[in-house]
């Protein structure tokens, strides 16, 4: 694949607040910062037990900006190419953070949150380490799982959903969090979830990805198919989600979480209208169907579902 010139500016030497903090997507830290949340609340114990506030406001820290945000400056380093027939006002491709700033930072942030992991008990490092792996291999050489389909969209989905999730737990619970039934089976379910809403986003770039050969799901199945599967892969863990929660005692937060899932087909039927057009209208509400979904299976693991 060619490559481009290292984006300059005749003016910057250094980036900017606002460009550098573009740069790290502070939209994007919400899916893990919330995922942590319900990890951490999943793993509580009773109503009177002390909930360790500074140490989940720790994890959030890690979860979102340096975990996340620090991939994205990452990603957005290695997708210069892409960005700059994407998206060439992005701050690497239009030259507003200039240089190897981008790597750089991404390098500081992932130190900062191996440290920030560290300090949060072994558990919580490990998940860092594959969290930072997986983020950083989407679109790092050589392995650039996001030219691969389905194999980018679930790298995304376990970094930012599942291991966040995990995370929450273990900052709370510890180690032996692991066991419980259903705390392991439900990150994989909602991280396989996150799966069809990592799709939704590669439709903005589907002319891009096609000139580069980055074989994201749009450019391989077609925009049609592939909203179609991405809209499957969302609904089905939920559904799973919905069985095993009605299995192990929970008739209430199965049904609520039944009634989210049948709100979201209902918006998936304007999405495949038109999936370029209504991806992020689909992103602002659907997809907030399917996180708030992820609090009510969260408490009801709080309140011994799979006990």
């Amino acid at each position: 694949m060619a490559q481009t010139r290292l984006p300059s500016h005749p003016d910057v030497a250094y980036p900017g607040a606002a460009a550098a903090l573009e740069l790290i997507k502070p939209i994007t830290w919400f899916a893990p910062v919330w995922a942590l949340l319900c990890g951490s609340v999943a793993a509580g114990g009773s109503a009177s037990s002390s909930y360790p506030w500074l140490a989940v406001l720790g994890g959030a820290i890690l979860a979102g900006p340096l975990v996340c945000g620090g991939s994205q400056a990452a990603n957005d380093w290695f997708d210069r190419d892409v960005d700059a027939i994407n998206q060439p006002d992005r701050p690497v491709p239009s030259g507003r953070v200039p240089g190897r700033w981008a790597l750089w930072i991404a390098i500081g942030m992932a130190i900062a949150a191996l440290l920030f992991g560290l300090g949060l008990g072994r558990g919580v490092f490990v998940a860092t380490v594959l969290a930072l792996a997986l983020g950083w291999s989407y679109s790092a050489p050589p392995f650039r799982f996001k030219t691969e389909g389905w194999l980018g969209a679930a790298v995304t989905g376990v970094a930012y959903e599942g291991l966040a999730w995990l995370t929450g737990a273990l900052i709370v619970g510890g180690e032996a969090v692991l066991s419980r039934p259903l705390m392991v089976p439900f990150a994989a379910l909602y991280s396989l979830g996150a799966l069809g809403i990592m799709v939704l986003n590669d439709f903005k770039a589907v002319e891009g990805d096609r000139q580069m050969g980055v074989n994201s799901l749009p450019v391989r199945l077609g925009v049609r198919r592939a909203a179609l599967t991405a809209c499957a892969v969302m609904a089905v863990p939920q559904m799973v989600v919905v069985a095993l929660l009605a299995l192990a005692g929970h008739p209430i937060s199965a049904a609520l979480i039944g009634a989210l899932v049948i709100g979201q087909f209902a918006l998936m039927r304007r999405l495949l209208r038109d999936p370029q057009r209504f991806a992020p209208w689909y992103n602002g509400t659907g997809v907030t169907l399917f996180v708030a979904g992820m609090m009510v299976a969260a408490v009801a693991l709080r309140h011994g579902a799979g006990g």
